[in-house]
C-alpha cells in the first residue's frame, strides 16, 4: 500500500494511493497514519479490505491538496552517516567499521513539497537523497539482519538537507548541522514493506535546478537496512513510528571541486527514490 497524509500542516487527514493512481481517503477508517497504526495488523488489514473494495473509500481532488509527511507523531529520527561505499570515497573518509548515529529531531520533518529555509548565515546547505526506513514492531536486541527486516513496516524518500559548517567545522556532533528548521523532508509516501521485495535494490537520484547531482542505488550501502535495524536495536529501542535516515550516495555539494555548488535561496531540488516518490522543493531564505 501507498498511505500518505493530506492537507494543511498539523491538521493532515490520512489516504490512500490506489493502484490506478486515484487518491482515497482513509479518515473513515483510521484516524491518521502513525506508529499505532503500523503496529496494529487488524487495523492494517481493515485499510487493505477498504482499498480492495471499489467504493469504500471516496476519492479526494488532488488538485491544490497538500501532501504532508507520509508518518505523523514520529517517535526519533536515527540516521546513519557515511552508509555508502561511494559517498564515503567522495568524502575522503574510511569505510566505517560501525555505523555512524546522528539524530534528528521529528521537528524538521515537513512535506516532500514544502519549502525548505536556508540557515540564516548558511554557506555551505546541503543535499542528500535518503531511502528512509519506518519500524513497525518493537525492536529491542534483534539477533540476525533478516529480523531487522522483519521489524519494518515501510519505506519513504527522505531529504537528510544538511549544513556542512554547522556539521563538520563547529565543533561537537553532526547533530548541529542537521537539525535546522524543515531539514527533513519525507514521502510523498509511506509504501509498505510487502510492496519493497529487495531495499537494497532501489535506484535514487537527485537533481539541482534541473541537474543530475545524485543518481546512485542502494546496492552502494556500506551497511544494508536489515543490519542497521538489528545493530541499532542494540543500542536503542526502537518502537513503531520510529524512522531511519540510512544515508546517502555519492553527489553531494561537499563533494564537488571548488567552488562547491552549496544551494542557497532560489534553488529548486527534486529527488526521488525508484517505487517510493518523488519530491520537489524550492529554498527561500530564513
Amino acid at each position: 500500500m501507498k498511505l500518505l497524509r493530506v492537507g494543511t500542516a498539523g491538521a493532515e487527514r490520512p489516504a490512500l494511493l490506489d493502484r490506478d493512481g486515484t487518491l482515497r481517503d482513509l479518515s473513515g477508517i483510521v484516524p491518521d497514519i502513525v506508529g499505532d497504526l503500523l503496529a496494529d495488523a487488524s487495523a492494517l488489514a481493515r485499510v487493505r479490505a477498504a482499498a480492495a473494495s471499489p467504493g469504500v473509500l471516496p476519492a479526494l481532488d488532488a488538485t491544490g491538496l497538500r501532501i504532508g509527511p507520509p508518518l505523523g507523531r514520529i517517535g526519533k529520527i536515527v540516521c546513519i552517516g557515511l552508509n555508502y561505499h561511494d559517498h564515503a570515497a567522495e568524502a575522503g573518509a574510511e569505510i566505517p567499521a560501525e555505523p555512524i548515529l546522528f539524530f534528528k529531531a521529528p521537528d524538521t520533518v515537513v512535506g516532500p513539497d514544502d519549502t525548505v529555509l536556508v540557515p540564516r548565515g548558511s554557506r555551505k546547505t546541503d543535499w542528500e537523497v535518503e531511502l528512509a526506513v519506518v519500524i513497525g514492531r518493537t525492536a529491542r536486541y534483534l539477533e540476525t539482519a533478516e529480523q531487522g527486516l522483519a521489524h519494518v513496516a515501510g519505506y519513504a524518500t527522505a531529504h537528510d538537507v544538511s549544513e556542512r559548517e554547522y556539521q563538520i567545522e563547529r565543533g561537537g556532533t553532526w547533530d548541529k548541522g542537521k537539525n535546522c528548521e524543515t531539514f527533513n523532508p519525507l514521502g510523498p509516501w509511506l509504501v509498505t514493506a510487502d510492496e519493497v521485495p529487495d531495499p537494497q535494490a532501489l535506484p535514487l537520484r537527485l537533481w539541482v535546478n534541473g541537474e543530475l547531482r545524485q543518481d546512485g542505488t542502494t546496492a552502494e550501502q556500506i551497511f544494508p537496512v536489515g543490519e542497521v535495524v538489528r545493530y541499532l536495536s542494540h543500542f536503542m529501542t526502537l518502537y513503531p513510528g520510529d524512522v531511519i535516515n540510512t544515508g546517502t550516495p555519492a553527489g553531494v555539494a561537499m563533494g564537488q571541486p571548488e567552488p562547491k555548488p552549496y544551494l542557497r535561496a532560489g534553488d529548486v531540488v527534486e529527488l526521488e527514490v525508484e517505487g517510493l516518490g518523488r519530491q520537489r522543493q524550492q529554498l527561500k531564505a530564513a
